[in-house]
């Protein structure tokens, strides 16, 4: 996921800057920060799931969420590289490789947070030390919502001048990925409320490690809602993200 990071920052700022060698250097980090993904992805759960010791549900933690939302960050990587590589074919299957990412990722961390929600129901809210772990579901939720927007966005761009598929694709792919986008970012709204909640109802509690779930789920929610205010366009939208993305610069 931190390699995602350097990968966009080289789309925004560096291919504007250095030219076309940059975009695809930017490809090039960003397959190998897919299969890096995918790897994680994978093999973690299945790790759990053949380890020698039991796992109960009381023991579980949001953090089962990680290995997961890499995908969902590769795939809304892919949709930033595709939109500045020169060529529409390599653009292309930069997309439908994204796609398949963000359907990896995304229901698997929805069937994770049902889970969560089970054992937040039985066993109350986790304990002092890890109550800034219920910011966590936002993370698949608003990188989800952003990655699925922003593919609908470059597939309307790259559809038609990759020559694939039909005319008009493009532009269903656009509307599905702000409607479903939608979506995630209300279910974030649930878990947004959950974490507050939670956190006004514990009031102190310790610093540790695990405060660095106030950066990432809230700037991934903030991106979402910025993006679905240029989509609409919507004032309301813009004005949320705006003021989500300065409260989080300031806690962090």
């Amino acid at each position: 996921m931190g390699l995602a990071t350097i990968i966009n920052m080289i789309c925004f700022v560096c291919v504007p800057a250095w030219g076309i060698w940059a975009s695809y250097f930017a490809w090039g980090l960003w397959i190998a920060d897919a299969v890096v993904s995918v790897l994680t992805c994978f093999v973690v759960p299945f790790i759990m799931m053949t380890r020698s010791s039991e796992i109960t549900i009381s023991s579980m933690s949001a953090a089962w969420l990680l290995p997961v939302v890499a995908c969902v960050v590769a795939a809304a990587s892919g949709a930033i590289v595709a939109d500045v590589l020169p060529d529409p074919q390599y653009a292309f299957g930069t997309i439908i490789v994204s796609y398949v990412l963000w359907g990896v990722g995304v229901p698997l961390a929805l069937m994770i947070i049902v889970i969560y929600l089970l054992r937040l129901m039985l066993h109350k809210l986790p304990p002092k030390q890890l109550i800034v772990s219920m910011f966590l579901p936002l993370g698949p939720l608003g990188q989800g919502s952003y990655g699925i927007q922003k593919l609908g966005q470059v597939s309307q761009k790259i559809f038609p001048e990759a020559h694939t598929l039909r005319p008009g694709t493009g532009e269903v792919f656009e509307m599905m990925g702000f409607f479903i986008g939608l979506l995630l970012w209300a279910f974030g709204l649930l878990w947004l409320f959950f974490a507050v909640a939670s956190i006004i109802r514990t009031r102190k509690f310790p610093f540790n490690l695990g405060w660095w779930a106030f950066t990432f789920p809230l700037g991934v929610y903030a991106t979402s809602t910025c993006q679905l205010g240029r989509e609409m366009p919507s004032r309301f939208f813009r004005v949320v993200g705006t003021r989500s993305h300065a409260v989080k610069r300031f806690r962090f």
